[in-house]
């Protein structure tokens, strides 16, 4: 049985790996309530647990996400740890309860989809959860972010999405390189040109998105950061694309993205000599767009996030747009385009509450309409 070795106050954010069942113990509760961890567990403690006899932590809190991941080595299986209560903390779900079991069940879910909640609301997390390869893109991972761009581009809800990993010491270390020993030709064609279409899919988002980055961006790991419109990391994290080093090439859009955002003598550089470059040299060249301390990237994500949600949603959305689109355009077009994005904001309702905000000098409570 492992015990609780300590408690904190914790505001819950995201538990993207495991499902939860609290099964609450007293006379007068009834049947268990079923949940995401973390969504209903505001107000609750957290905790920190460890295998009596190894001394082995079971759960840990994760820096990165403020919130608990399941380690390793309860990750295929499960495990009833008991929870005393803290009578600082309430909840409606303390009313009568004295003590309560926590049911973990790891989720085979290598990559998982979180929308957070109030004050948070909007902004929505992709998390990489492939612990036993490093975040390494095989098929089934490819098809679960797959499914989950489907499901982003018809999303009314997401203003914001974050990428990042819940994988200590990496973000993505590319491709599966022992699932791709075993394909032929035609299958990694198809498997390439799938994780192309999947970084597309990403880069093509009508919402911002935000590249959280931890440790190495190797490769395919690199390229789908470059699919996210800014990328925050941390002061450990490292870069770089080796495919030349492997007889390949990038193939899921870095000889065309990295050119776009470093200017292309620096990227073919990188590429020529399939060379790794650190957190400092990543943001001297405009890799990535903030380096701060190892372990913080996640909280500047946040930050630049909930910025962006005090803004007009359409704004945002038209602003993307008009740069990803015009700034393919020689200047002169660019404008024209400009002109068309701006007149489809002319008769929003966002932009006259916006004038009646200002005029009133209250802040503007806008609806995305």
């Amino acid at each position: 049985m492992a015990i609780v070795t300590r408690f904190v106050r914790q505001r819950a954010l995201i538990e993207p790996v495991s499902r939860v069942s609290w099964f609450l113990a007293g006379r007068d509760v009834g049947p268990s309530v079923k949940t995401d961890f973390g969504r209903n567990c505001r107000g609750l403690v957290s905790l920190a647990v460890s295998d009596p006899h190894s001394g082995q932590a079971l759960l840990r809190e994760d820096a990165s996400l403020k919130g608990w991941n399941v380690l390793p080595l309860i990750s295929r299986s499960t495990a009833t740890i008991p929870i005393l209560e803290n009578p600082a903390v309430r909840s409606p779900l303390h009313q009568r309860t004295f003590r309560r079991g926590l049911f973990l069940k790891a989720s085979s879910d290598h990559a998982a989809l979180q929308y957070l909640e109030v004050p948070d609301e909007g902004i929505v997390v992709i998390s990489l959860n492939r612990s036993e390869t490093k975040n390494a893109i095989g098929a089934e991972m490819l098809k679960q972010l797959h499914s989950i761009m489907e499901g982003m581009r018809h999303s009314t809800h997401a203003r914001v999405l974050i990428v990042l990993s819940t994988v200590p010491g990496v973000f993505c270390a590319g491709a599966d390189l022992k699932e791709r020993r075993k394909m032929g030709i035609s299958e990694t064609e198809k498997f390439v040109g799938s994780l192309r279409a999947t970084f597309s899919a990403l880069e093509t988002l009508s919402i911002p998105t935000i590249a959280v980055i931890e440790g190495a961006a190797l490769g395919g790991g690199l390229e789908l950061a470059l699919a996210c419109d800014l990328r925050v990391c941390g002061e450990e994290a490292i870069f770089g694309l080796p495919e030349t080093s492997l007889a390949i090439i990038p193939g899921a859009g870095g000889t065309q993205r990295l050119p776009r955002v470093i200017g292309r003598s620096r990227a073919k550089e990188l590429i020529f000599t399939a060379r790794r470059i650190d957190a400092q040299r990543a943001e001297s060249i405009g890799l990535v767009d903030h380096c701060v301390q190892a372990g913080e990237a996640y909280n500047k994500a946040i930050s630049i996030a909930r910025e962006i949600l005090s803004q007009g949603p359409l704004a945002v959305q038209v602003a993307k747009h008009a740069i990803d689109h015009g700034s393919e355009m020689d200047q002169a077009k660019g404008m024209l385009f400009e002109e068309a994005c701006y007149s489809r904001l002319l008769n929003s309702r966002d932009r006259l509450e916006g004038l009646a905000a200002f005029a009133e000098k209250r802040k503007p409570l806008y609806h995305g309409e």
